[in-house]
C-alpha cells in the first residue's frame, strides 16, 4: 500500500461512552478509533448526506406543490438518515445500557448483554426503509385506480409492514430484511419504468389511446408531433435518470458487499496508510452515499413521472446542472413549453432540437 502519504496513525480503540454494543450488526468500520463517544464515525457522518437531501427534497415539494405522497416520502427518506446516524453513532439500545449499568457485580454486564433486544436505533435505520418504500409502493400502484382500491391498497401495505416489523424483531436476521427491501424496490421499479413506457412513449401510447382520440389527434396533427417530440425527449432524460440513479444504488451495495467480504484485509490496509486516507476504504460508508444517492434519485424520479401522467409536462422540467457534480430537482418551468430549454445540464443540450 502507499506508505508516502502523509498521514496520522490509528489509535487503539477506546472504551467507548455507549458501551456495551447491544446492535445484532457490526460493521466493518473498527469502533471508537477516533473519539469515545461515536462508535463508527464515518458510518455515522456519511448519514448526513440523507439529512440534507431530505432537506432539499422536503423544500421542493413545499415550494413547487408536488405531491404530498413524495412530501411523506421525503420525511421517511430522514427518518432512514436519522435512524442510521444514532444507529452508528451507538451500536447500542440506551433503554438496554441503563438496564446493563444498574446490575451488579459489573463482571455480569457482558452475560446481561444478551438478553437485550434489537437496538432500537438499528429499527429505525432499517425498517424505515421498509415504510418509506412502502409509501412509493402506494403511490405507484394507486395511480389512476379507485377511492376504494387505493385504500385497500394502502390497508394491505400497512399490514405487510407490520408483519415485516414484528417477523423481524422475533427472527432477527438481516437476510430477511434485505430481501424484503429488495423486493419491494424491484416491484416499485418495474412498475413505473412500464407506465413511463405506455403512458409517454408516444408508439406505445397511440396504440392504447381508444380509436376516436385517435381521429382527433390526426385534426391537430401538428400540434400532437410536437407534443410527441417533448414526450421523447423527457422519455431520454429519464431513463438517463433512472439509468445513473440505478447505477449508483447498485454500486453502493457492490461495495459494500466487498466490504464485508475482505473486511479482515481492508482493515489491515486501513492501519497500513493510516488517517485520514483509511476512511476512503470504509465501504458501507460508500454504500450511505451511494444508495442514498440512488433513492435520492428515485424519488425525484417518481415526482417528474407523476407529473407527466398527469399531462404537465410542460409545467415542470428537471433542473440538472451537471451529470456528476450536481443533484436532479423537478422545478417549475419558467413558460410554457420550455421543457425544451430548460435550464438544467441535458435541457441545454437539446436546445435547438
Amino acid at each position: 500500500m502507499v506508505s508516502w502519504l502523509p498521514s496520522v496513525p490509528y489509535q487503539q480503540a477506546e472504551h467507548g461512552f455507549w458501551d456495551p454494543v447491544t446492535a445484532t450488526l457490526n460493521w466493518c468500520e473498527e469502533d471508537y478509533y477516533a473519539t469515545r463517544y461515536v462508535a463508527e464515525i464515518v458510518n455515522t457522518l456519511t448519514n448526513l448526506l440523507f439529512v440534507y437531501l431530505a432537506t432539499r427534497g422536503i423544500r421542493n415539494c413545499l415550494k413547487y406543490g408536488h405531491d404530498t405522497i413524495f412530501l411523506i416520502a421525503f420525511v421517511g427518506y430522514a427518518l432512514v438518515g436519522l435512524g442510521s446516524f444514532c444507529f452508528h453513532a451507538t451500536l447500542t439500545s440506551i433503554l438496554c445500557q441503563l438496564y446493563v449499568d444498574s446490575l451488579i457485580p459489573k463482571e455480569d454486564k457482558v452475560l446481561m448483554v444478551n438478553s437485550c433486544t434489537l437496538d432500537p436505533m438499528q429499527l429505525v435505520d432499517e425498517l424505515s426503509m421498509i415504510y418509506t418504500t412502502c409509501l412509493m409502493v402506494h403511490a405507484t400502484f394507486s395511480y389512476e385506480k379507485s377511492r376504494r382500491f387505493s385504500m385497500f391498497l394502502a390497508f394491505c401495505l400497512v399490514g405487510l409492514a407490520v408483519f415485516i416489523t414484528l417477523y423481524y424483531h422475533y427472527l432477527q436476521d438481516p437476510a430477511f430484511h434485505q430481501n424484503a427491501y429488495a423486493l419491494l424496490t424491484a416491484a416499485v421499479l418495474l412498475r413505473s419504468m412500464y407506465m413511463m413506457e405506455m403512458y409517454l412513449r408516444p408508439s406505445l401510447r397511440q396504440q392504447s389511446e381508444p380509436s376516436h382520440q385517435k381521429v382527433l389527434t390526426r385534426k391537430a396533427d401538428a400540434i400532437q408531433k410536437g407534443h410527441d417530440r417533448r414526450d421523447e425527449r423527457i422519455l431520454t432524460l429519464m431513463w438517463i435518470l433512472v439509468g445513473v440513479g440505478l447505477s449508483v444504488f447498485l454500486g453502493g451495495f457492490a461495495i459494500w458487499s466487498l466490504d464485508t467480504k475482505y473486511c479482515s484485509q481492508l482493515r489491515s490496509w486501513r492501519r497500513e496508510i493510516g488517517l485520514p486516507w483509511g476512511v476512503l476504504l470504509e465501504g458501507h460508508g460508500w454504500w450511505h452515499l451511494m444508495t442514498g444517492t440512488g433513492a435520492y434519485f428515485y424519488i425525484v424520479w417518481g415526482i417528474w413521472l407523476r407529473h407527466c401522467l398527469n399531462g404537465r409536462q410542460d409545467e415542470f422540467q428537471l433542473d440538472w446542472p451537471s451529470l456528476f457534480f450536481s443533484f436532479p430537482d423537478i422545478v417549475r418551468a419558467d413558460t410554457q413549453g420550455s421543457i425544451s430549454q430548460g435550464n438544467g445540464y441535458f435541457g441545454e443540450s437539446q436546445k435547438g432540437k
